[in-house]
């Protein structure tokens, strides 16, 4: 693991504290600050403390009873309807015989060990939900690959738009961007599994506007419900506008900067770089041998994001520039495609916490200090 700073020299530091004793007379200048050669924070590997929260099988009454294989996490940032701020928002892929895709359920824990969920959602517009993420008010924005479409349901669970739409095909991912641009006041990023598009749904009062297929060119490996491979995993982060996608058949991530303001058919993504108006904007963060078989992935405090494979069930973190400094299994002795959906919550080492959906056991783990 290569370190994240730079030792100042022992010249230049005795230089700089030389400086800084005069007083920097003569210019009325402020002294540089001395690069001590602290490492900035790497998160994964202080997290040493696993917990189940639990349950993500959906406990009923009725249709999808039974329902598992969690995919979709997020956490609910407010309180509204049946959520409570922290919970963790679930959705099922599989039915309760375990069939893939046939899953209609979102369910919700709070995020405290020993918790058991309550359903939110049950809905045939929800068949295959592989993906979720919330707005500011907890309004649940979905993808689901089945069902062809990305609904909105309300945090009481009510179905507030089938929102159906050309955009969509295959849906793999989905997160939300509270940052305003000349589409929209807010927006949806929406990730296609079979077309290997990204699609940016236009928010304006709380509604979804208009919808634009804003990148092109991803190679999905076109495989079966359960074995999946696509530009997935979309997390997003306020700085730079920066949208980050697993490009999960091609093992790499990849970056899209602006891209609250990328116009329709603005990147066109290839294997080794990218073309249209808005290529610029684009870029690979890397690609990684650890990188294998990605579907999620989340945004942590330090600005680094961590990638969940399904290879080998490894969390990988990478620095913005695409430095690995950290990795760490969730189960090691489990089958491989464990990691599904992952959640981060906090602002500091103390407060950070990891959630991820635990396939092997249809549960969620935290991993904390």
């Amino acid at each position: 693991m290569t370190p994240r700073f730079d030792h100042a020299t022992a010249a230049v530091a005795a230089a700089l504290l030389a400086l800084a004793a005069a007083g920097c007379q003569g210019g009325g200048a402020t002294a540089p600050p001395i690069n001590t050669g602290t490492p900035a924070p790497v998160v994964l590997s202080s997290l040493n403390t696993m917990r189940t929260i639990g349950s993500t099988v959906d406990p009923g009454p009725g249709t999808g009873t039974g329902d598992q294989n969690p995919y979709g996490l997020a956490i609910a940032p407010v309180t509204a309807g049946k959520l409570t701020a922290g919970d963790l928002v679930i959705c099922n892929f599989n039915d309760a015989p375990n069939v893939q895709g046939n899953g209609t359920t979102i369910v919700a824990l709070h995020p405290t060990a020993g918790a058991t969920p309550t359903r939110v959602a049950q809905s045939a517009s929800l068949l295959g939900c592989d993906a979720l993420t919330l707005d500011a008010n907890d309004n649940i924005y979905t993808a689901n690959f089945v069902a062809n479409s990305a609904p909105v349901f309300s945090p009481s669970g009510a179905l507030v738009s089938a929102n159906a739409n050309a955009a969509f095909s295959g849906p793999f991912g989905a997160i939300y961007s509270p940052t305003g641009g000349p589409f929209g006041t807010a927006s949806v990023f929406e990730s296609n599994a079979t077309s290997g598009t990204v699609a940016r749904m236009d928010l304006r009062g709380g509604a979804v506007a208009g919808v634009e297929t804003i990148a092109t060119g991803f190679a999905p490996n076109t495989g079966v419900p359960g074995a999946l491979l696509g530009p997935s995993g979309l997390t997003y982060d306020p700085s730079g506008d920066t949208l980050y996608v697993v490009d999960g058949n091609a093992n790499r991530l990849v970056a899209f900067s602006g891209a609250s303001s990328i116009p329709a058919n603005g990147i066109v993504v290839g294997a080794s770089g990218f073309t249209g108006p808005s290529a610029a904007n684009a870029r690979v963060v890397t690609a990684n041998a650890a990188i294998k078989a990605p579907i999620s992935a989340a945004l942590l405090f330090n600005g680094d994001v961590v990638v969940g494979n399904t290879g080998d069930n490894n969390l990988l973190e990478f620095t913005p520039a695409g430095a690995l400094v950290a990795t760490k299994n969730i189960d090691p002795n489990g089958a491989t495609g464990a990691i599904f959906g992952i959640a981060a919550s906090g602002t500091s080492l103390a407060t950070q916490k990891i959630y991820v959906n635990d396939d092997n056991t249809n549960s969620v783990i935290v991993f904390s200090q």
